[in-house]
């Protein structure tokens, strides 16, 4: 494929020689006929070394010599070139010979049902979705058109999933909520998690992620959410468009996550709070209650992101500066004692 080609699909401008390009590759990696990019300026000196043949880089990138696709946005646009060369799997329609479906389940057009799969009574499968083998879907379970459902995935009743969803293996969906009170003997009863959980449409979740279903009402996943793997959403809980929870990510039951909104890795909420639209929470945050919109938090508690910063960089001198109070607390008392003995003098 032409370099101009490529610009022209990923919205680029070629800065070079109009080149054939047969893949695309890490920059420390790449070989001659291969594309990479430059999307964090760390990597820039690498440029000299590559032997690729062009690398996407931001508009005001240095001129190299080297063919150079300058775009606004290298990130996304290295997204985008990955798409011409890289055709994703699809199994052929179909419904694998081992695969169970009951006779009251609706499937559209071009489903694809692989080996041992179940699909429980009362179920409708849209058009083009795809389910790999040795998956469950419990009864009364809705998937909208063009969803992948990779293998070992279990969706339980009345779950609702919308169109364009990729959910990976191994991922629970719909499981009981964590819901017990204590009876007159003070043993812990089993509150009933009689809700359900709805996905909207573009959601994307990690493998090995649980979500689960409300004692009463909804958990509910909406639009455009991506979920990366080893992710726990308690019941009842609400996820606003386009948030992003990334690995290890834990929301106890009840915690609304606003629009926009940003949870790093190992970030956790205590439930029944609210994460305002646009927030941020870097690694390991802990969000003990409600978090305004806007702001970029760590630590805990979640405090503001800079207070943290400058906390962080004493942390590692605290036994220094104990000793140091240690010594000055001494001396005054040593000092104290002269000037006591002094006056009774």
């Amino acid at each position: 494929m032409r370099l101009s080609d490529i610009a022209r699909y990923i919205g680029a401008r070629l800065d070079g020689e109009d080149l054939e390009i047969t893949g695309i590759a890490p920059i420390a990696e790449a070989q001659p006929g291969e594309l990479t990019f430059i999307a964090n300026p760390k990597y820039a000196p690498l440029i000299k070394t590559t032997r690729a043949s062009a690398v996407i880089v931001a508009e005001d990138f240095a001129p190299a010599p080297i063919a150079l696709l300058r775009t606004p946005n290298p990130y996304f646009a290295f997204a985008k070139a990955l798409e011409l060369f890289h055709r994703p799997l699809h199994p052929e329609p179909g419904i694998h010979p081992t695969a169970l479906v009951h006779p009251t389940a609706k499937l559209g057009t071009n489903v694809a049902i692989g080996a041992y799969t179940v699909i429980a009574a009362g179920c409708e499968i849209g058009d083009h979705v795809v389910i790999y083998p040795h998956c469950m879907i419990y009864p009364n379970v809705r998937i909208g058109a063009h969803t992948t459902i990779h293998s070992h995935v279990t969706i339980r009743e009345n779950t609702q999933i919308g169109a364009h969803v990729i959910i990976h293996n191994g991922a629970r969906i719909g499981t009981d909520g964590f819901g017990y009170a204590r009876d007159p003997e003070g043993r812990w009863y089993k509150i009933p998690q009689t809700g359900r959980v709805i996905i909207r449409d573009r959601v994307e979740i990690g493998a090995n992620t649980t979500i689960d279903r409300a004692a009463i009402g909804e958990t509910i996943i909406a639009d455009q959410v991506k979920i990366d793997n080893l992710v726990q959403i308690g019941h009842g809980c609400k996820v606003g468009e386009n948030s992003l929870l990334c690995a290890q990510v834990g929301l106890a039951g009840s915690t609304e996550v606003g629009r926009n909104v940003m949870l790093a890795g190992q970030v956790g909420a205590a439930g029944h709070l609210r994460i305002g639209d646009n927030v941020i929470a870097t690694a390991q945050t802990g969000i003990p209650s409600s978090v305004e919109p806007n702001r970029i938090i760590s630590g805990y508690p979640a405090m503001e992101n800079a207070l943290w910063r400058r906390a962080s960089v004493l942390f590692a001198r605290l036994p220094e500066m104990y000793r140091l109070l240690r010594e000055m607390k001494g001396r005054l008392e040593r000092l104290e004692r002269l000037h006591a003995q002094a006056n009774s003098e």
